[in-house]
């Protein structure tokens, strides 16, 4: 059996840059979220989404990910609450 690299470094490297790329509009796209709260912290998700550009599934993701890193909490209910960014 003969095993061939051949072009596998270049996959390699593909692959870092690529998760790269997507740790990077992750943060970006936090960043967004993060001040477009401190700004107005009764948007909707669908309020992010359109300023995002982005998804409501992303938002979703998003948020769930911040309130896990313990940046942002919710206060109140869903209907009728508001978000609050903790620094």
């Amino acid at each position: 059996m003969v095993l061939s690299l051949h072009g596998l470094e270049g996959d390699l490297r593909k692959d870092d840059t690529t998760q790269k790329t997507t740790q990077k509009t992750t943060q970006k796209t936090r960043e967004v979220i993060l001040a477009a709260l401190e700004k107005s912290p009764d948007l909707t998700n669908k309020e992010l989404a359109d300023i995002c550009g982005i998804s409501i599934d992303g938002i979703k993701y998003q948020i769930k990910q911040m309130r896990s890193l313990g940046l942002i909490r919710r206060v109140g209910p869903d209907k009728g609450g508001h978000w609050e960014v903790i620094k």
